[in-house]
């Protein structure tokens, strides 16, 4: 069997770590893959990039100009909304043509437009399409925020100015990827149980074929390792207690850095003894703008490409802290428990079906700083250590590992191929 898995980018961005791991559990499980990608940024044989073209880029550009416009010229949203008005047509191509199975990723920002996915629903192959997130439910969002329109129809959409009206961009963007989807059949796959709820809710998405799966992670990779050689490795204090946060952007508000810095500054101020041997590792872009805000000694690590080096921090670590405010199922938790870390989160999304309170971390209640400090202090200083890092280990075997994964899609993979036989 030949899989052809699309996804904008090689590295960039938590969907294209997925979807990288995913055809290297599928290659270590008898099935071909191969990662087609806009930007390819390694000399991996797997991975394929489009052939060099000015169109690639213009489409990129093209499709933000349109948004930015849209947006009365406010630069700020920009890139909070995807209409894939523009991409490229990768029918044309001898790895579309030799694939049995087309794995749809994140193909947005250029990659893919409606009317090219339309065109390889057209051409008969099976389609896969595992969601990172609700784009592919909604008109233009990649996070609802609230926003329930998508369940009937989307229309005053809360990120266009002036919250949209009945015939906003959404209407048309929805009407769009109606005539998308009459084309043939998907086979969506949700990267977490709540995504699969939030799917089979969406109007557009309705009667259409939707799973659940996890996202992989090669556990031979993120792996237990010695803390003392870790935290020298990178630099940070030997002794004493290291809290961590990990994001792309640190600043991103939908990470929650703000519930972080007031989470930690409230357990400082309730266990002033922590400030002796407690600290702060952050791990991201623009990790040096919120180094001062906290209360405990911080080191910004900065934004890192080594996957030594991300291992080798997630190992430094006693305790990594996760407040999203929206997310799905973050490589992030996945990542840090296969490292035998535990993991502290609010209960939104994804995350409650990762993190199993009291377990292999601590679930606080959404957007409950003072809750998700007692989370942190818990971890620290009560919870026993070794029985967490036990059962943060055994989640990861149990669901998370690349056998295990793979298995589920290659099920999947084998009953698209029997749908699209039988309508033949």
């Amino acid at each position: 069997m030949k899989v052809l898995i699309v996804n904008t980018s090689e590295r960039t961005g938590g969907a294209a770590v997925a979807a990288g791991r995913l055809v290297e559990a599928l290659n270590n499980n008898a099935v071909k893959a191969t990662m087609l990608v806009r930007d390819k940024q390694s000399d991996e044989i797997t991975v394929v990039g489009l052939p060099k073209s000015w169109l690639s880029r213009w489409h990129f550009l093209w499709e933000r100009l349109v948004i930015f416009v849209r947006m009365h010229f406010n630069y700020s949203r920009v890139f909070e909304v995807d209409l894939a008005n523009a991409g490229s047509d990768i029918t044309r191509l001898r790895e579309f043509r030799e694939a049995d199975v087309i794995h749809l990723h994140w193909i947005n920002q250029g990659m893919l437009s409606l009317k090219g996915i339309r065109k390889i629903l057209k051409s008969g192959k099976p389609v896969v399409w595992t969601m990172h997130d609700l784009w592919p439910a909604t008109a233009l969002c990649h996070y609802a925020r609230g926003c329930r329109h998508y369940m009937s129809q989307c229309r005053q959409c809360p990120l266009l100015p002036g919250g949209g009206s009945d015939h906003d961009l959404s209407v048309s963007v929805w009407r769009r990827k109606q005539t998308m989807l009459a084309a043939g059949t998907i086979h969506f796959v949700a990267c977490s149980r709540w995504l699969e709820g939030e799917a089979k809710k969406s109007a557009l998405l309705s009667g259409q074929h939707i799973t659940s799966i996890p996202n992989p992670i090669n556990t031979r990779v993120y792996c237990p390792q010695d803390q003392a050689e870790a935290r020298r490795q990178m630099g940070l204090p030997v002794e004493g207690r290291i809290i961590l946060f990990v994001s792309q952007k640190v600043t991103d508000e939908r990470k929650g850095i703000s519930y972080f810095v007031e989470a930690i500054n409230q357990l400082a101020g309730q266990h002033p003894e922590l400030k002796a041997d407690t600290h702060i590792a952050i791990l991201g872009a623009h990790a040096d703008a919120v180094a001062s805000q906290l209360a405990l000694p911080t080191h910004a690590l900065g934004y890192l490409s080594d996957e030594r080096q991300i291992v080798a921090v997630y190992n430094a670590a006693d305790v990594f802290v996760t407040p999203s405010l929206e997310d799905n199922l973050p490589n992030t938790i996945m990542e840090s428990m296969a490292c035998g870390v535990p993991c502290v989160g609010f209960r939104v999304g994804g995350i409650p079906e990762m993190i199993d309170h009291r377990k292999n971390g601590y679930v606080a209640e959404f957007r409950n700083a003072a809750d998700l400090a007692r989370g942190i202090g818990w971890v620290l200083t009560e919870a026993d250590r070794d029985a967490l890092r036990s059962e943060a280990l055994r989640k990861v075997k149990l669901s998370y590992s690349q056998s295990s994964v793979s298995l589920r899609y290659i099920e999947l993979y084998q009953q698209a191929l029997a749908t699209k036989h039988f309508k033949l």
